[in-house]
């Protein structure tokens, strides 16, 4: 007998198999797109991914049994590349369950930074250890803003990256408006970036896409487990110093500051003049309600690439989860698959991505 014809029973069997993996699928592609799942492929993957990834944590590592929620959605510095890679490195190599959000266009399901009303599964903050945000001038509906807002106000963790200092930008007569980045309240001037991470939005204090930035480990931080293994001009994004407010408030403690470069290369000299003098922090820990906050004006996708900026900011979620005596100087911060982030910029990010698309 031919393999071209094959016996009516193996029929029947592979029938059945294909059925069952289909079925498999099926359930799979409902329960929302998985760490090691496939890629979605057409509408049809569309119509059944749930609009955010899940990278479940290896098994036996520090992180294990520890919930992070990573939140994107700004239009330059490409956090929907940044989270995704940061949540592969926190899950693969140091065992966080990592759930990535995204800003989606609502009308076509797909990853839209544009988007600034809509950041679908902030449900998973209810038991969530940590929150990680990169947002920039969101202005969310009530209903989603309101899960993050009972999330900060629990005094839970949080680390905030590069535009997080200016996350919302909501207007006066709404409900959340003390969250604006240019809330003028007493009751909490300058909203969610200076009440619970330190800063709001101030200035490019480097000259954007000229001046690129080397961390220094600030004086009398040297010591601190956040910055332990990173010896100095291991950090380097081509992302600008922010300007911010000195000293900065509360309990703030600096941890690195920001050499502004006079070029875009990590060898390039540091500036002349007065923009080093003095330099501005780019990382620091304070707390809010007593939660631990971590915050670095750094974070850029393009900023991962530098393995002195990953180890801070893996460092960073040891500390900020309670984890500090765990974070090792040789910690494995490794990039996870390939990685070859897009370009800082307005209008640069990739069109048609889904959630689905960053699956492992």
């Amino acid at each position: 007998m031919s393999v071209s014809s094959p016996r009516p029973l193996w029929t029947a069997a592979a029938w059945l198999l294909s059925l069952s993996l289909s079925w498999t699928a099926a359930c799979s592609a409902a329960d929302g797109p998985k760490a090691d799942g496939p890629k979605a492929e057409g509408a049809k993957a569309a119509e059944t991914a749930q609009p955010w990834v899940v990278y479940e944590g290896t098994e036996g590592l520090p992180g294990s049994g520890k919930r992070v929620v990573l939140i994107s959605g700004d239009e330059e510095y490409r956090s929907e590349e940044a989270l995704p890679q940061l949540g592969k490195i926190l899950a693969e190599r140091h065992g966080f369950r990592c759930t990535v959000l995204f800003a989606i266009d609502p009308k076509t399901g797909e990853i839209s930074p544009e988007t600034s009303d809509n950041i679908p599964g902030l449900e998973a903050l209810a038991d969530a250890d940590l929150m990680i945000i990169a947002t920039r001038f969101r202005n969310l509906p009530d209903a989603q803003m309101e899960k993050i807002v009972q999330y900060i106000e629990a005094g839970r963790p949080v680390v905030g990256m590069r535009t997080a200092t200016h996350a919302f930008n909501i207007p006066a007569d709404r409900r959340f408006a003390r969250y604006s980045w240019n809330y003028k309240g007493d009751d909490y001037r300058d909203g969610f970036g200076r009440q619970v991470l330190g800063e709001t939005w101030i200035s490019h204090h480097g000259r954007h896409k000229f001046e690129s930035t080397r961390g220094i480990i600030a004086p009398g931080a040297e010591d601190h487990p956040i910055v332990r293994g990173i010896g100095e001009a291991k950090i380097w994004g081509t992302t600008d110093v922010y300007g911010v407010r000195l000293p900065l408030p509360q309990d703030s403690k600096p941890l690195v500051l920001g050499q502004v470069l006079s070029g875009m290369q990590p060898d390039s000299p540091p500036l002349a003049g007065e923009k080093n003098t003095p330099m501005m922090p780019i990382a620091w820990t304070k707390t809010y309600r007593d939660g631990r906050v971590f915050c670095t004006t750094m974070g850029a996708a393009t900023d991962l690439l530098s393995e002195g900026v990953r180890r801070m900011l893996v460092a960073g979620v040891y500390w900020a989860s309670g984890l500090e005596e765990q974070i090792q100087a040789d910690m494995n911060v490794d990039l996870v698959g390939d990685f070859e982030p897009t370009e800082y910029g307005f209008g640069a990010y990739k069109k048609g991505l889904r959630p689905a698309d960053f699956g492992r």
